[in-house]
């Protein structure tokens, strides 16, 4: 059984969860508006994934006799000044996501609950190979400009597709 602490703060973090789905899913649609529709691709991905950490977490509670509260999601930015601003943004948006998610594992570890620990190291696992992945585009897009570059980073940023990870 959760405690009341570790519930709430599960609660919050699905809350997050979603609303990082719902600002990459604005990230996209900013990158449909200027046509860089690989670019839209790498978001909506994103998007799916985000949804998939909340799902997780959703289930987690449920599995573990919690309620889970769900909150309202706020509208996300919707316009950014370039193509490397949206990306630097999502990558500071990751930072927070990740030390929310390194506050939780030490709320399970202050609350003795072992099970939320365990389950939790998935997620700090998944938040390193987020700001990775943001950050190679960040530096990718600091290189290429906003010249011809631009275009072929597009081409290779529609190439990824989501695919849910294997269950353990």
């Amino acid at each position: 059984m959760l405690s009341k602490k570790m519930e709430k703060a599960f609660n919050d973090q699905i809350k997050w969860e979603y609303y990082s789905a719902y600002l990459y899913l604005s990230l996209s649609a900013y990158f449909q508006n200027l046509g860089l529709k690989g670019f839209a691709n790498w978001m909506d991905v994103q998007f799916q994934e985000e949804q998939f950490h909340a799902r997780k977490m959703f289930d987690y509670v449920n599995e573990k006799g919690g309620r889970v509260m769900l909150q309202a999601i706020e509208a996300p930015g919707n316009t950014w000044k370039s193509p490397l601003a949206a990306f630097e943004f999502a990558l500071n948006h990751e930072f927070v996501v990740t030390k929310r998610i390194n506050d939780l594992v030490t709320l399970a570890q202050k609350e003795n609950d072992h099970a939320s620990a365990i389950f939790l190291q998935w997620f700090v696992t998944e938040q390193v190979e987020e700001e990775s992945n943001f950050g190679d585009t960040v530096n990718q897009l600091k290189l290429v400009g906003d010249g011809g570059g631009l275009f072929m980073l597009d081409r290779e940023l529609a190439a990824r597709v989501f695919v849910p990870p294997a269950a353990a």
